[in-house]
C-alpha cells in the first residue's frame, strides 16, 4: 500500500485487479482510501483524488461532527438502544444462566453475582447479534424476489468501518451488529444496499438507478442512519 499526501489529507492507495477506481471515506475520523486498478499509475490516481477533494472534506466534516455514544459500563439506569428505542438498563444478579430481556422501557440484564463489566458487555453484544440474526431472514425473504438475487449466506459481526459489506463473487453479505440498535428501516436500507451490490458491485450510476427504483427513499434512510450516534470505540482498520 502507498500513500498520497494532499495538504493535511493522507490518502491510502491500494492497487488490485479491479476495473474501476473506488474512493471511500471511513468513519469515525474520515480516513481516505482509494482502491485502483493495477494498471493505473500513482499520478493519475492523484489527479482523480484532487478532483474529489471537496467531496472528501464534506464527508470528513460530517463524520467528525457526528454524535458519539459515551462508554457503556452496564450499570443500573444506563441508556441502551434497541431498534431505535431507548431502554434503561436494570441489572439483576442471580445464580442462573445469563440473559437479556426487554420489559416496557427496561432492558433487564441477568448475570451471576460478581460478573465484571467485560463479561456483561459480551452478554449484551451476543444478544444484539441474535436480534439481528432473527431480523434478517424475513427481510431477505421479502427483498430477494423483488431484486431477483439470492444471498448464499449472511454474517453478523462487529464492523469498525461500515454498516455492511457484500462479496458479489461468493454472494455473501455481512452486517454490522450495531444495526440492532438503530431503527428497523435503517437495517432494511443497509440490507437492500448490499443485495443491490449482487447486481452491481460498484457505486456507479447503474447502482444508484437500481436503488432509486426499488427503494426511492434510500437517501433519507442513509442520512438518518449516518446522523444517529455511533459507538464510542476507537475504531480499527
Amino acid at each position: 500500500m502507498t500513500t498520497i499526501q494532499l495538504g493535511d489529507i493522507t490518502v491510502e492507495v491500494v492497487q488490485k485487479e479491479i476495473k474501476h477506481v473506488h474512493l471511500s471515506v471511513y468513519p469515525p475520523d474520515g480516513r481516505v482510501r482509494v482502491a485502483a486498478p493495477r494498471r493505473m499509475d500513482v499520478e493519475t490516481i492523484r489527479v482523480f483524488v484532487i478532483a474529489k477533494l471537496d467531496w472528501i472534506k464534506k464527508q470528513q466534516h460530517k463524520m467528525r461532527a457526528q454524535e458519539r455514544e459515551t462508554p457503556r459500563e452496564y450499570l443500573d439506569r444506563e441508556s441502551h438502544f434497541v431498534w431505535g428505542r431507548r431502554y434503561l438498563l436494570r441489572v439483576d444478579e442471580a445464580d442462573a444462566p445469563p440473559a437479556v430481556e426487554l420489559a416496557h422501557s427496561t432492558m433487564i440484564l441477568r448475570v451471576r453475582p460478581g460478573t465484571d463489566t467485560a463479561r456483561r458487555r459480551s452478554i449484551v453484544d451476543a444478544w444484539y447479534r441474535q436480534q439481528l440474526k432473527d431480523a434478517v431472514p424475513p427481510l431477505l425473504a421479502r427483498w430477494e424476489p423483488i431484486l431477483g438475487v439470492k444471498a448464499q449466506r449472511f454474517f453478523v459481526q462487529r464492523m469498525k468501518t461500515r454498516w455492511g459489506s457484500c462479496n458479489p463473487r461468493d454472494q455473501h453479505i455481512r452486517l454490522n451488529t450495531e444495526l440492532a440498535k438503530k431503527p428497523p428501516e435503517c437495517l432494511e436500507y443497509v440490507l437492500v444496499h448490499e443485495l443491490v451490490h449482487l447486481l452491481e458491485p460498484s457505486h456507479n450510476a447503474h447502482f444508484v438507478a437500481l436503488m432509486d427504483q426499488v427503494l426511492p427513499n434510500w437517501r433519507l434512510l442513509r442520512q438518518r442512519l449516518n446522523e444517529l450516534p455511533i459507538s464510542h470505540d476507537d475504531w480499527d482498520y
